[in-house]
């Protein structure tokens, strides 16, 4: 008897996509979830039509390297602020992971807004769930059509606002608008643009969860900030196993409050069955949550079968008044701590900021001269940034030497937000001061504001 034929397997590599169709949800955390959406998008449409002393509000003025937050005027020596940010940022995203999970993906995350809205658009152009299925599946007609291209039209103009809102940021979005309409856009600002616009399009449009599920790499790392008392979207499997359908004879086998309608599937965006426990693609959007309680309020049944919770409250089956008392635990009093040290140290520096800034440049051309009456000149040029949002008019003063004067005007005007080369000239007496160099001091301070005031240190050359 001959051997069977070994069985070939094919392993694919890639699996296709298979396309999610989103049930719409509604309960407490959907309403809190589009509540997030209008808090964000009004933050974001707005800011670049809000008006601060004559000029854009927030503006980010790469052309000029400044910035403009309402009064703020940040220039690249303001750098450390940025990082500043950077790092209040990471340790807000650790410290919130670690207490409420994956909350700022679900409610707040750009992915997830934009989602939500053209979403939204699907639904009042092709219909609810299931009429959305059917058009796809149907052959193409004059109403399908005419459906999908009103629907892309309608992404499309979203997408292209959000785009030139986006490089209102970076010009000025009436300066922006108007290059539009006469066709004169700048080659960088329509790529932007554009790019913006593609960008949102493509991933709020079509890619929608495999953005969170492959290209994220939040998904990837979050595992590293949870902890087993981390609030997560759980499913209570103690309460509802056995899943099964309720009629209304009692069964002979005890049925769990489970009874397996698969709302939880449908709804959710990422297209998973959170039943089967933590997966990394759940985002935390508590939509399987509002699915479920309005199930349980129909059948008569308590809700919270799916529910915020964490490992623990589960394993142990904690009261609310538990788990809340689990927040306060190590990983987050450090992680407080830290923020809290970091924002107070980035406060105050603002605070105390003094806004004006002086760089001394010595004159290389012409190093230490003699002159007629036979003192010793020095030529710099002060570079004297202005940062606040008013004029003001500064008095030069030089200190360090006996008898060293200026011979340049000691005042100058500079305009708020600007800068000045201030070219100054030295001079000492003959006979005083050592040969070679000698340290100097150069002093700015605003005529009409006694605390501005700023001092850097120089060299001043005698000729040996």
């Amino acid at each position: 008897m001959k051997d069977a034929a070994p069985t070939e397997h094919v392993i694919k590599m890639y699996a296709k996509r298979e396309e999610i169709y989103p049930r719409e949800a509604k309960g407490r955390y959907a309403t809190l979830r589009w509540a997030c959406v209008w808090l964000t998008q009004l933050v974001f449409y707005g800011l670049p039509w809000l008006q601060w002393n004559g000029r854009q509000a927030v503006l980010f003025d790469l052309g000029a390297r400044k910035f403009h937050i309402f009064g703020l005027v940040l220039w690249p020596q303001d750098f450390i602020y940025l990082a500043a940010l950077l790092i209040i940022s990471a340790y807000l995203l650790f410290l919130v992971t670690a207490v409420a999970g994956r909350v700022w993906c679900g409610f707040a995350c750009p992915q997830t807004v934009y989602t939500e809205v053209f979403m939204w658009i699907e639904r009042k152009i092709e219909g609810a769930r299931s009429a959305r299925i059917r058009l796809d599946r149907q052959p193409w007609s004059v109403e399908k059509v005419a459906k999908k291209a009103a629907k892309h039209l309608a992404w499309g103009a979203v997408a292209l606002w959000t785009g030139i809102t986006f490089v209102g940021y970076f010009t000025p979005i009436d300066t922006l608008l108007a290059s539009i309409a006469v066709l004169a856009l700048g080659p960088w600002e329509a790529f932007w643009v554009l790019f913006y616009s593609f960008a949102t399009y493509g991933n709020a449009g079509w890619l929608r969860e495999q953005v969170c599920k492959y290209m994220c790499p939040y998904a990837r790392f979050q595992s590293a900030m949870f902890d087993k008392d981390t609030l997560i979207v759980t499913y209570d499997s103690e309460r509802g196993e056995p899943r099964g359908a309720r009629t209304g004879k009692q069964p002979a086998t005890p049925k769990g409050d489970c009874i397996d309608c698969n709302m939880c599937v449908q709804v959710c965006p990422t297209g998973i069955d959170i039943r089967n426990g933590l997966q990394y693609e759940c985002i935390g959007c508590a939509a399987c949550v509002d699915a479920c309680n309005s199930v349980m309020d129909k059948v008569g049944l308590p809700p919270g079968l799916i529910r915020y919770s964490t490992e623990h409250a589960m394993q142990q089956r904690w009261s609310a008044r538990a788990i809340t008392a689990r927040v306060l635990r190590p990983r987050v009093l450090i992680y407080t701590s830290l923020l809290g040290l970091i924002v107070f140290a980035f406060f105050t520096s603002l605070a105390m900021r003094t806004p004006l800034k002086m760089d001394v440049i010595r004159d290389r051309g012409a190093m230490g001269r003699e002159v007629d009456d036979g003192a010793i000149e020095n030529v710099y040029r002060l570079q004297v940034m202005n940062t606040s949002e008013k004029a003001h008019t500064f008095r030069i003063t030089v200190a360090g030497i006996d008898s060293i004067r200026l011979e340049s005007p000691q005042d100058v005007r500079i305009e708020g937000a600007s800068t000045r080369a201030v070219p100054v000239l030295v001079r000492i007496d003959h006979a005083t001061g050592k040969r070679g160099s000698n340290p100097i001091a150069f002093a700015i301070e605003a005529v009409d504001d006694a605390g501005l005031r700023v001092e850097e240190k120089a060299v001043f050359l005698v000729p040996k």
